[in-house]
């Protein structure tokens, strides 16, 4: 039992802590990154926008997300992992993560065209995102139907007994 909950407390931290830095990313890089391109294609006049229309769109599901592994977490800790809740959490965290996929790649186009005057090419970074987004989305949803299957077992022998 203590094995559990200080593992969770860890995985707990570790949430917390990427929610800083991605906070600490949105605060102080993301307004330098639009500046950036703004001022590289000074010609058009929404790119600043347009960046903070994607980085941040991108960290509201990222956040929904954090909160929900948290949750997940709390139903370890309280013994209720194998419940309905935790199955809606594993799904919300799927969704997150399509959604996070859905605007980066809706967003390449952007990075592509800053990519062209930037030496190290960031298109990667989105690919990358997309990428990890994706192989979350898929774990996060064979989880999901693995813990229904096994919420489903547990009520059929709770019927039999």
């Amino acid at each position: 039992m203590n094995g559990k909950r200080s593992s969770t407390t860890f995985l707990k931290a570790i949430i917390f802590l990427a929610g800083i830095a991605v906070l600490a990313l949105c605060i102080f890089l993301v307004p330098h990154f639009a500046n950036f391109a703004a001022k590289m294609y000074p010609n058009i006049a929404a790119m600043k926008y347009l960046v903070f229309i994607v980085l941040y769109g991108a960290a509201v599901p990222f956040y929904i997300a954090l909160f929900q592994a948290f949750n997940l977490l709390r139903y370890i800790d309280d013994n209720t992992a194998f419940s309905e809740l935790s199955v809606k959490a594993l799904k919300n965290i799927k969704y997150c993560a399509v959604a996070i996929s859905v605007i980066y790649v809706l967003g390449m186009p952007l990075f592509h065209f800053i990519a062209k005057k930037v030496d190290p090419p960031i298109g990667f970074l989105g690919l990358i995102i997309i990428f990890a987004s994706l192989v979350i989305a898929v774990f996060a949803a064979i989880l999901q139907q693995l813990l229904q299957e096994a919420i489903n077992i547990k009520s059929e022998n709770d019927l039999t007994v």
